[in-house]
């Protein structure tokens, strides 16, 4: 085994649709399972009320590797939410991270050695919402897992690039300055 693979972080955000509740913001984890990220997947197998993680699996005796634990960001207080949670946004990343791999991002030949982290974040909205379109809320989850399993790899942003853009990029949220 590599030391390339002991401990990667990156995060993407995707933007709904318009009119949609279904941003995704994952926060991904990469490591051996043998090193630090594999502890944290481990020690995260426990239950907390309002943030069961799950694997995340294709379909039914179809989860996928490397092995990738999703686990909300907010707590999931009903199982509307609880059923987006372990359906659309479940599927879209295993997909995501399957894909990952057939496209050389992942080697496939370190599949059973790394372990995946997804923090994932579901608007408390998306549910309640009559016209929520999950096919949506599958893509910005597809497709912001994507990009984040290739920054974390990738390290990116790098540190120069941050540097440049410090005084240059405010968060999204900032009403503060």
């Amino acid at each position: 085994m590599t030391a390339k693979y002991v401990f990667h972080a990156g995060e993407a955000t995707v933007l709904a649709a318009e009119g949609q509740f279904t941003d995704a913001m994952p926060e991904i984890l990469i490591g051996r399972t043998d090193g630090p990220v594999g502890h944290a997947f481990a020690s995260m197998m426990s239950q907390s009320k309002g943030h069961t993680a799950m694997f995340a699996i294709r379909a039914c005796n179809q989860m996928v590797r490397p092995a990738t634990l999703i686990v909300p960001k907010v707590t999931l207080r009903d199982g509307a939410n609880i059923d987006l949670y372990g359906g659309v946004v479940q599927s879209a990343t295993a997909d995501a991270v399957l894909d990952c791999v057939i496209e050389g991002v992942i080697p496939k030949s370190m599949v059973d050695e790394l372990c995946i982290i997804s923090l994932v974040w579901i608007d408390p909205q998306a549910a309640k919402d009559p016209k929520l379109d999950k096919k949506d809320m599958y893509r910005t989850n597809y497709e912001a897992t994507k990009i984040a399993i290739r920054r974390a790899l990738a390290h990116e942003p790098s540190i120069d690039e941050l540097i440049a853009n410090r005084h240059k990029i405010r968060h999204d949220m900032d009403d503060w300055s």
